[in-house]
Order: C-alpha cells, then sequence, then structure tokens
C-alpha cells in the first residue's frame, strides 16, 4: 500500500484540523483560559522544528515535529480535561484519513498525546522538541483577560513576560529559556512556583534530547 508523505502546508490548510483549533480555543477562552489559537499552534510548531533542525535532525523528523506541533491542542475542542489524549485520537483519524503512513502517524500521536504536563512526558525526540516549544510560549497576548484585577496565576505569569525566547546551544548541549519578567506583576519566585511541573517537564524533554535544559528570568539563573 503506498502512503502519502503529508506536509506541514497541507495540515494548516486542512479544514478538519483547523475547525477542531478554532471551537477549542474559543471554549478555553469562554472558560477563561489563555489563547490557544493558531498563532500558539504555529509557534509551537516552528519552535519544535527549530530545536530538532538545530540538532541536526533530518528534515522529515522536523516536518514531524511542525504537524505534532500544530495539531497538539486540537482535543480542546472535546474538553480540557486530557485534552493530550483526545487530541491525538483525533489527529489520528485525521492523518489515516489523508494516508500518512502509519510510522509517522505514530510518532505523532504519541507526541500529542504525551505533551500535558500532567499525564506525559518526553518519550522521543518529536515529543520532546513539542513538550519545550509549547510549555516556554509564555507571552503577555496570549492573555485574553482585560481586567488585572480578576487576573488567575496563568494570566498573571503570562501578561508578565515581557519577552520569552527559547534557544538551543549545541557547542554547550544545552536548551535555554530567557525571559523578561515585569516583577510588578509576577516575581521571578512565583514564576518558578507556578510553572515548575512544566520546566521539571522541560528539563525531562531536553534530557530525552541529550541537552541540559537552563532558564534565565531577568538575567538570573533559575535552573
Amino acid at each position: 500500500m503506498e502512503y502519502s508523505q503529508i506536509t506541514y502546508k497541507e495540515i494548516r490548510n486542512n479544514q478538519e484540523s483547523t475547525a477542531l483549533m478554532e471551537r477549542g480555543n474559543d471554549t478555553l477562552g469562554a472558560l477563561g483560559y489563555t489563547e490557544h489559537s493558531r498563532k500558539h499552534a504555529c509557534k509551537v510548531a516552528e519552535g519544535a522544528a527549530a530545536i530538532l533542525s538545530a540538532l541536526g535532525y533530518k528534515k522529515r523528523m522536523c516536518e514531524l515535529a511542525r504537524i505534532a506541533g500544530y495539531m497538539h491542542d486540537i482535543g480542546n475542542c472535546v474538553n480540557r480535561v486530557d485534552h493530550a489524549h483526545s487530541g491525538a485520537l483525533l489527529a489520528f483519524q485525521i492523518l489515516r484519513g489523508l494516508g500518512m503512513a502509519p510510522d509517522e502517524v505514530a510518532r505523532i500521536v504519541s507526541a500529542i498525546g504525551q505533551h500535558d504536563e500532567k499525564t506525559g512526558t518526553a518519550v522521543d525526540p518529536v515529543s520532546a522538541a513539542v513538550i519545550l516549544a509549547d510549555k516556554c510560549d509564555v507571552r503577555r497576548n496570549r492573555v485574553r483577560n482585560h481586567v488585572k484585577a480578576s487576573f488567575d496565576k496563568h494570566d498573571r505569569v503570562n501578561y508578565a513576560a515581557v519577552s520569552a525566547e527559547l534557544c538551543v546551544l549545541t557547542e554547550k548541549k544545552t536548551v535555554q529559556l530567557d525571559l523578561e519578567l515585569d516583577e510588578d506583576i509576577c516575581s521571578i519566585l512565583d514564576y518558578f512556583e507556578i510553572f515548575l511541573q512544566r520546566m521539571l517537564m522541560c528539563k525531562r524533554a531536553a534530557e530525552t534530547l541529550g541537552l541540559r535544559f537552563r532558564m534565565n528570568a531577568n538575567g538570573h539563573k533559575m535552573c
């Protein structure tokens, strides 16, 4: 049986994945969550591919990371709870329907199913890259609540992020997150306390890629 080599561009233009993503983002907005739109999906997709590319992985592996990164949150359409698992099942149906090779479908589905810090962990390069790109997408314009007095902890952390840059330092075998935080909104210690589980997940993901994870906040080394 012949299979199709599905591209990231095809998935971005796929009506099913787009509809699921947009509905999921609308649902999370109604529930008070931060933005999980195409902008976040594209940022995770490109970030995951950039990590693997910097480490010398083949172009096809980088493309699979793009696809997994783009589709990783489509399960929010079903429910925020267990969205990684429901998203993996939805992605399986879409990718199989498009004729993607089973081994590639399996790799993408695994990465999507492992990306949530409550239930998942990095198990291979694609899942590791998606986790790093996803958990390090911290930025002010992801906050949809415009009333600062009613910010929850995730709103506060994202709104405090003036800038966030994730880069791979190949010579040092390190993946590094450089954050600039407005400490009038959220202190560095508050950030670390709120996102501790995510940072530990990033540490595990970096180790899966043979790297160390380092986070600097306002010039201070945090981990």
